[in-house]
Parts: C-alpha cells; structure tokens; sequence
C-alpha cells in the first residue's frame, strides 16, 4: 500500500458503481459487487445495486486518494492484462515489487504513443518514480526492476516471464523482506502483514473480500459465490494440534512420495476451516443444532465405529432391533470404548456388552489402512489424521493410507455429456468380470491417473483363453513329459524364475502396485515360461516344474481375475477347495546369480545372432571411401556352418588397472567414487604401460572409467569386478544344444580367446578378435562354413 504509484484499471472492462450502504458507493466489477453482495456490503443484502455502468476508458485519468500511499494523489491507468473475473478488476500499482506495476509504468514512461492511445496525461505518469518500501535479500529494495532487468523483460505480453519473476519475488519478499517504511518500518513483511490489514479495518479504509479461487458453476448452472454467513470453525493450525498430527503423519505408510508430499503441504496451510453448513443431509452439530457437520468434516473417525457396529445393530447393517438405545451411547461409554477412560458405572448398558464393545475396538484398532483418492489429502484424509491425534491414545493413530487418482477411459477423462463413460456393469457385460479387472489392473498405480483401455481388456480376454488351452494341451499330453526331479540348466532357471515371480509378485500386492503385480505375476511368469520351452527343444519339458508353473500362476493371479482362477483350480488341476484360500506359494530362496548367467546366455545368443548376419551379409553401413564391406562368405545357401565362441572371462591390462584403481576410490558407505583427479592420480601409479605415455592412456582409459563408474552406481559395485560372479565358459558349455538351435549351426565350440591354438583356429578371421575384442560379458563369436 505504501508504495503505490497509481491504480489499473481495463480499458474494455464493464465496471459499475454500486450502493454499499446510505453513504458508501463503491466502483467495481460485477463479479466482485455479486460476491460483496452476500458479503453484507449491499444496500440490499445478496442483491448487488448498480446506479451506474462505467467502462475501464471513463476510469483512466482519474485521481484517486489511497490509503498509505505515500503520494498523496495517484490516478487510474490503462493495463491491458487484468483478468476481470480475479479481485475487483481495479488493481493497486506497487512498482517496487510487482514485476507487472513496474514493467506496465515503464511502458507508459518510455512510450508516448502507448500513451496517447489511451488518452494518458504526461502528469498523470511521468511524475511517479519507484518508492522503495521493502528490502529483500538478494534483490534489493527494488526487487521488481531488478527482476525485470536481469531476465530481460521489457513488456507487459511476455506473459511466462512475468509469472516466473513473480515466483521469484513474491514468496521471497514475503518470508524474507524487511519493511522500510510506516509504522512497522523494520519488521519482516509476513508478520507485518496481518496489523496492517487489522488496521486498515479498524479504520474503516479497508474491508474484508473473499471470492472463489477460480470459477465454480452449481449443478443448477449458476456462477457459485463466497457467502458470509453463521459459521463454525475448526482450528486445525493449533500449533500443539499441528505438532501432534505431524509425528502420526511421520510414521504412516503412505506408499508414495507424492501423497507425502501432498500430507506435508496440507498440514503446512490448513487452519481455520468451516465446519458447518445449513442445508443438506448430515449429522447435527450437537451444540448448534441449526446447523449439520459438511461432508468433509463429517465421519472422519467413523473406522472406528465399524469395529462395534454389529453389536448396536444386532447383526442388521440397517439397524435390526437390539436392546442398546441410541441415547444410551453416552460420552462416557464412547470414552470408556474408544480412549481407555474409567468404566462408565451410570450406563444402562449390561457389562458384558461395554466390555465386549472394548475389546471389539482394542483388537481391530489402530487401522493399518485406509484407500481413498488424492483429491481428499488436501481436507478430509488430514482431518482424520488430526482428529484421531485429538481423541486416540498414540497406539490408535492411523497406521496408513493408500491414494489414488482418478480414472481415465481410453486415455480421456470419463463425462457423461461426451459419452466416455462407461459403468462397472456395462464393462462386465462387454468384456466380462475378469477381464474388466485384469484391465483396471494394468491401468496404472500411485496417485497418478490410470487409464482403463477398451483394447487391454480384450487382449485379456484372448490371452486367458489361449492360456487356458494350452493348460488343457499339456495335461492332455501329461505322459509325453520328462519325469524326475529338475535336473537340467533349463529346468533349474525356469523353477528359479518362478521364485522369483513369487517374492515380487507378494511384495507387488503389499503395495498394493498391481499394474506391477500383473507384470511379475502374469507376463514375465509366462515370459519365462516360453523361455523354458523353448531352450528345452526336442527334451521334453520337466512334468514337476510344468504343474509347478500351473499352480504358481493361478494363486498369484487369483487376486486380480478370481473366476478364472478357480476355474482353473477345480476344472484343470482338479484341487479342492478355492484358489483364493490356498495360500500364497512359498518360494525357495532366490539365486540371483543364477538370474545373472541366464541373462548374460540371452544377451549373448543375441549378440551372437547380430555377428553372425553381419558376417553372412556383410555390413550394411556404407564405406566412406568406398561400398559397403563385402560379405566373408560368398556363398551361404545350404551352407554348413560352425561357430566359434571367444570367451575372455577376466579383464586384463590396463582395463584391469583401472577397475582396481575404482574399487580403491569407491566409498561403500556414500555410494560414490572419489573426484576424477583422483582417480587418474592412483592410475598414473599402476602399471607401466598406463604410465609410459601416461597422455594417450588418459585419452583410452576415460571413456572406459566413465562407463564402468555408471555401471557401478545404477547396478552394483558388482560391475567393478575383474570378472563376473559365474563362469562364462561353463554356462555356454552347458547350453551349446540350445545356441546352436538358436543360430542353427552345423556345430560350435567355446574357446578361451587368451589360448593361441584357440585363436588359430579362426584362421584368417582371426583378425575379427582384434577388431572386437571379447571381454567379461560379451564374447565374441566367429562363423565359418
């Protein structure tokens, strides 16, 4: 207020005066006179009176007398970016620290033509310079034009920038600013505030206004006001409250940092909120009884009244006839049931039922979870947290909650007035009741949005039925299976993959993170299940680990799609009872190691595929000099071809020396490596073929320290090691039959690249091995015919 220069007005906007009282008329927007209206500031209350319409032009030029203003007259100036459905539509300039005020002023200042456009006076304008008011660190007691010059905004249309320069101002000038002037000169801003605006009101200069934070249509399609009105209120900020309500917060389990986040920044605001309304269902505010609780405020502990429910409705969930009367429920029996207080010896109620009310609470409570959506953080999921702390003893405060967003169909919100909509019965009877959750399940986790696609639910559809069919197939063929216990590489890769899917699968539904649930449950078991059929070839498949693989899959989809779990249950595997009661499968421990040798085996008859295209038809990059590089082979039709597969299971030279050098330098307890100069330091002391010409090196090894380095910190200090945890040459040796169908190769051999008479026999695509080098991890194969 201090340091305004003028006031804003719309040129285009519609503004009116109206009658506030007998003496008092104010100019302003309709919006705002609506608003003020139900506020009491009407001479007819809830109906706004407009003597007279005035557009923002008749506004320009006219001098004003403003509370505080050091300028003892300011006049209303055209700014062409007010938004006449935010405030009054009449905006206060404060060019000192409203990056707006000032780069809006100073487009008027250094341009006449802007200003003669609107019929602006040179004494209206030019006589106005900055009043310093506030002091903000690292901007100055001009925060504004500071700002303004540093980001380079020079007009009022560089809309994105502004708002950033606000962000940056604001906030800051808010916590951080000293006032420098008036009767709280020296005071910080935000403590400031509040007795400037209390005494503005006590002085009659100013009045309390409160409107919807942005536009809010009724159901009936009227424009939705702020109505002053009898109101009760509860006091959430109390700082003892606040203090209470943090440390429960702290020890939830809110599944997800952005609920946490969204917790936090609710407990850090919410302070007087209305509690009370006059109209509508709901329960009677017991010492007000004109008034209801509003459904936010309302049943925010009502957890804990399911705990006896069925005790004061006989069994009936409508409320049965029973021998206990609503107004026998006492304080005195709620405190005696809810919060350990002394036994209430004046109720009417028989002893054995109060204790049997107590025990029912004590054994069901604390709740260990609550799911609800992400739109209620922000009120009704923090006043459960709040009015739980004020009633429960410590060892009731909730123990979780679980939020959600909201659901989307075929990546578009659902409205009924577009028609994407669609209802649970209506998407049971299309796509039926598993499918329908099989896809509601893969439509997303956390309190993201999830997307229910029309397209998943009916690839369910097939892909259960195929699944289905190939069950009855193999139990069909049941005799044609190998017997015996697992025995095979194939047979103990499949049964570990297995465990595995058991493990993520449980720890998936603990969190209730289906969409991953549905992944380690479902796809990558059957994944793994195609994997193992196809490295068995002409073997057959293992009988035990085959009904092993039925049963694992049909518990853990159980939760997810239960009508064809049983199915499957009691049709095909011929079990009794229910799937769903058969418990989760126990897994035996975990070999990871194992996990990792699989995968390199994949990754490598991969890589193996991909050399061995690239030497059957050459490479199909073009020579710079010259065409593509021609083919080894000449001829490769009906050609019986051998493979040789190079191994190099340790890292040697000076690749060895620098993984020795970071594992000196990598700090097992921060996760992190030592700087750079470091590094190269200890690897200028290894060896001499790094320190001989130690600059080149520096060059070669770089790149690969860099490599390793990332490799370390997103997957393990593992991958530092001078070789990997298992034998190379051992898994290949194990799985040549499935390499060789794979690649279909006449006949292959693993050999040691670091041995000459391996290396010779490559013969004249020896020269290969140089070109790509085999290592830990990639080996490198050669095809001859």
């Amino acid at each position: 207020m201090y340091g305004q220069t003028n006031a804003w007005v719309l040129p285009d906007g519609k503004y009116g005066a109206f009658e506030i009282n007998e003496t008092d008329v104010f100019i302003l927007s309709e919006r705002s006179a609506l608003n003020l209206a139900f506020q009491k500031f009407s001479k007819i209350p809830e109906k706004p009176i407009c003597i007279l319409e005035i557009s923002g032009h008749d506004l320009i030029g006219l001098p004003l007398k403003s509370p505080l203003s050091l300028n003892k007259i300011i006049y209303a100036l055209p700014m062409v970016t007010i938004l006449m459905d935010k405030g009054t539509g009449i905006v206060t300039s404060v060019p000192s620290d409203a990056p707006d005020d000032y780069i809006n002023l100073h487009v008027l200042k250094t341009k006449p033509a802007f200003r003669q456009k609107f019929g602006v006076k040179d004494e209206w304008v030019l006589p106005y310079e900055i009043i310093p008011i506030i002091n903000i660190p690292e901007y100055g007691d001009k925060s504004a034009e500071k700002v303004c010059k540093d980001m380079k905004i020079t007009s009022q249309n560089e809309k994105e920038k502004l708002t950033e320069a606000k962000q940056k101002t604001y906030l800051k000038g808010f916590t951080e600013g000293t006032l420098l002037v008036g009767e709280y000169a020296g005071m910080k801003v935000q403590e400031a505030k509040p007795l400037i605006r209390n005494m503005l009101i006590e002085t009659g200069e100013a009045i309390m206004y409160s409107e919807p934070e942005k536009r809010v249509i009724s159901r009936s399609g009227d424009e939705c006001v702020v109505a002053l009105t009898d109101q009760w209120y509860i006091t959430y900020g109390e700082a003892e409250w606040k203090k209470l309500s943090e440390e429960c917060l702290s020890s939830m389990n809110l599944f997800s940092d952005e609920s946490r986040h969204g917790f936090e920044h609710t407990l850090s605001w919410l302070n007087q909120w209305a509690c009370s309304r006059s109209f509508g269902l709901g329960t009677r505010i017991p010492w007000d009884e004109q008034f209801l609780v509003e459904s936010l405020s309302d049943s925010t502990i009502y957890m804990a009244y399911y705990t006896v429910a069925h005790l004061l409705h006989n069994g009936d969930m409508y409320g049965g006839s029973t021998s206990i009367k609503p107004e026998e429920i006492t304080d005195e029996v709620w405190d005696f049931i809810l919060c350990s207080g002394p036994y209430p010896e004046s109720s009417k109620i028989s002893p054995s039922i109060l204790k049997q009310m107590k025990q029912e609470f004590e054994y069901w409570y604390p709740f260990d979870l609550r799911v609800s959506g992400k739109d209620l953080i922000q009120n009704h999921l923090t006043f459960t947290v709040y009015n739980h702390t004020a009633i429960m003893r410590r060892e009731h405060w909730p123990l979780g909650f679980r939020c959600n967003g909201h659901l989307m169909l075929n990546s578009e919100k659902m409205s009924k007035s577009t028609g994407n909509f669609k209802t649970l019965r209506q998407a049971i009877e299309e796509f039926s009741a598993d499918a329908t959750r099989f896809s509601l399940a893969d439509a997303g986790d956390g309190v993201d949005d999830a997307n229910f696609v029309s397209e998943t639910a009916n690839a369910a559809i097939l892909r259960l039925t195929k699944e289905l069919a190939w069950m009855e197939e193999v139990l069909a063929a049941e005799s044609s299976l190998r017997t015996g216990p697992p025995s095979t590489y194939a047979d103990k890769v499949f049964l570990n993959e297995m465990n595995i899917a058991v493990q993520l699968t449980g720890h998936n539904y603990a969190n209730y993170m289906f969409r991953d649930a549905l992944k380690t449950g479902f796809y990558d078991l059957q994944a793994a299940r195609d994997e193992y059929r196809l490295s068995c070839g002409a073997g057959a498949m293992n009988r035990v680990l085959l009904w092993r693989f039925m049963d694992v899959q049909t518990r853990l989809i159980a939760p997810i799609c239960p009508h064809y779990a049983e199915h499957v249950w009691r049709e095909l595997l011929k079990k009794d009872g229910f799937a769903v009661k058969a418990g989760w499968p126990v897994a035996d421990p975990l070999d990871l190691q194992l996990k990792n040798a699989n995968k390199y085996l994949q990754d490598s008859i991969v890589l193996m595929r991909k050399l061995l295209q690239k030497q059957l038809f050459g490479s199909k990059k073009s020579n710079k000099k010259g065409p593509p590089a021609p083919a080894p082979f000449a001829s490769v039709s009906e050609a019986k071809i051998k493979g040789l597969i190079y191994v190099n299971e340790q890292f040697d030279g000076w690749k060895a020396d620098c993984l020795n050098v970071l594992k000196r330098k990598y700090d097992k307890a921060s996760h992190s490596f030592a700087p750079d100069s470091e590094i190269l330091n200890a690897l200028k002391e290894t060896s001499d073929e790094v320190s001989r010409d130690f600059k080149k090196m520096q060059k070669i090894c770089m790149p690969f320290l860099k490599f390793k380095k990332d490799e370390a910190l997103s997957l393990g200090v593992h991958a530092i090691d001078l070789k990997l945890p298992f034998g190379e040459i051992e898994v290949l040796q194990e799985n040549l039959d499935l390499i060789k169908r794979q690649l279909e190769l006449e006949d292959i051999e693993v050999l040691s690249a670091s041995d000459p008479a391996s290396v010779s026999k490559a013969g004249t695509l020896a020269s290969l091995l140089q070109q790509s080098p085999p290592s830990p991890g990639n080996p490198t194969a050669i095809f001859l015919i």
